[in-house]
């Protein structure tokens, strides 16, 4: 066997080798793609801790991408009005924005299905879950794709608690005391409404409170303590009704025009979508700081008056639920009304059923537990 002498590299020769190694090994593998700016507008007004979340949610796309995408956020009404965001973003007026499928429900009412759902879901977690473990996510690309026809990308994100019933200038003690309020809201809540005997007006959230000092309308709800007080509602009613099922759970949505986002690099599709799941996270943590403490001071500083919706005026919205969810399935107008509604709606009810029976038996009762450690005794 024929053997060959191995000659050792001249010295020079190994040093420069070996640094040119190092030097790749602690280069990081940066992303050589051009970078992109988006426009990005809410359907919040400023000073909204809904707009804070949606800059939270830029800010971590901005982050994440590290600077070779980058979304620059505007206020409602920068570029559109709030309930125009969806035309927009479409039409590529606007690249993206943050809003609620419950704002578009005039163009198909299956769209409020995806933010603000009949009151069979345990509470907004079990809407994501939904939306992206139960078949949510293809219903809504069904909805937007092939019978809306509109040019967004679409993502849920960021639970949000029961809504109030709302404020009002004098308690709602009885369902009847809703027959013939004029009364803001939106998404499904106003087909709700209507059945109760309302006078629904639906108005983007910085249009509410000076509708309500004019006398425009008698009553109104908007979201949550921290929204409700920055936008001003304690200083033009004092009754603040909480609890109700009209918005039992409710989630937000990022858009983004379909050809802008489908012609990014796909790391960069990631990002904005894990980015939303991040902020999804990081909003059900703050919301519960800010909107205990908003809620406590409205009452203690500015003379609120906090009260509980009673229960026949729960169990009366309960039996409006039935009329408009039975209604609005039998709808045969078109495929993409009733029976498009209902595919919804049983697909939903189909995962209530499963996973509310999981966590109704499988979990202790939280009152209970806050019972013995902090109600007062004797």
């Amino acid at each position: 066997m024929s053997t060959y002498p191995v000659q050792s590299p001249p010295r020079r020769g190994l040093l420069k080798a070996t640094a040119v190694g190092a030097a790749v090994l602690a280069t990081p593998q940066v992303s050589r793609a051009q970078t992109a700016t988006l426009r990005f507008q809410s359907t919040w007004p400023q000073r909204d801790i809904f707009h804070e979340f949606a800059q939270d949610y830029v800010s971590r796309v901005n982050r994440m991408a590290g600077g070779r995408l980058r979304l620059d956020l505007l206020a409602a009404g920068a570029v559109v009005p709030a309930f125009q965001l969806l035309d927009a973003v479409s039409a590529g007026t606007l690249d993206g924005g943050h809003g609620v499928s419950a704002y578009w429900f005039g163009k198909n009412k299956a769209f409020s299905l995806f933010g603000t759902s009949p009151p069979w879901f345990g509470d907004a977690n079990q809407l994501l879950g939904w939306y992206y473990y139960g078949g949510g996510e293809a219903l809504y690309n069904e909805l937007v794709g092939e019978i809306l026809k509109v040019n967004v990308v679409g993502f849920q994100t960021g639970p949000m608690p029961t809504q109030p019933l709302g404020w009002f200038k004098q308690p709602i003690e009885r369902a009847e005391q809703i027959r013939g309020l004029k009364y803001r809201t939106v998404g499904l809540a106003a087909d709700l409404f209507q059945e109760m005997g309302a006078a629904v007006v639906s108005l983007p959230g910085g249009e509410i409170v000076p509708a309500l000092e004019r006398g425009v309308i008698d009553g109104a709800e908007f979201n949550n303590p921290s929204s409700d007080r920055i936008l001003g509602f304690p200083d033009v009613a004092k009754v603040y009704m909480i609890q109700s099922f009209h918005q039992r759970t409710e989630s937000f949505e990022v858009l983004f025009n379909k050809g802008k986002f489908e012609a990014l690099p796909e790391e960069h599709r990631y990002v904005i979508r894990h980015a939303s799941e991040a902020a999804s996270a990081d909003m059900s943590w703050k919301l519960q700081d800010r909107y205990s403490r908003d809620l406590i001071a409205m009452a203690q500083t500015q003379g609120v008056q906090v009260r509980a919706t009673p229960r026949p005026v729960l169990e009366a919205q309960l039996a409006a639920w039935n009329r408009v969810v039975e209604r609005l399935e039998a709808d045969n107008s078109s495929p993409a009304n009733g029976p498009f509604f209902k595919k919804v709606c049983d697909s939903q009810r189909e995962w209530c059923r499963r996973v509310a029976t999981f966590f109704l038996r499988y979990e202790a009762s939280s009152a209970l537990s806050y019972n013995h450690f902090f109600a007062r005794q004797g």
